[in-house]
């Protein structure tokens, strides 16, 4: 299960309504252990072809990552939009998932928020398996 806030959500939902209809991208952070959402961090989709991929590049990312746990939060996956598709991950996302992250899929249908899943690959890396979402109000801990 990933515990993600509710401004947290609300985060994203945005950053994937305005990026419609190309692909967004963002990091979760927060505390590991409990896999709880504290914090999204916005990327920039540097891929040419948004509409059904993302790109971040190393260096960018690398640098989010290490502000975040400069602050003390923990990566605890990533996120992105499906524009006019399911929140079902790709053979694409399964290909370039690592181990023991959460991937949440927001599903943008014509700009509007449709549903959001999360996935973990499995240690075979054959598939992904579903995650469950709790959303969590109320203070960030």
């Amino acid at each position: 299960m990933i515990r993600i806030h509710q401004s947290c959500l609300n985060d994203m939902k945005a950053h994937a309504q305005e990026g419609f209809p190309h692909e967004v991208v963002g990091i979760l952070a927060g505390n590991r252990e409990k896999n709880e959402v504290q914090e999204v961090t916005l990327l920039i989709n540097e891929r040419a072809e948004t509409h059904n991929r993302y790109k971040v590049s190393a260096l960018r990312l690398m640098r989010a990552e290490q502000e975040l746990e400069r602050r003390g939060l923990e990566i605890v996956g990533y996120y992105h939009s499906h524009p006019n598709h399911t929140a079902q991950y790709s053979e694409y996302d399964r290909d370039h998932a690592l181990p023991n992250m959460s991937y949440v899929i927001l599903s943008i249908q014509d700009g509007h928020f449709q549903n959001i899943l999360s996935w973990r690959l499995l240690d075979d890396r054959t598939a992904m398996s579903a995650e469950s979402i709790t959303i969590v109000h109320g203070e960030k801990q």
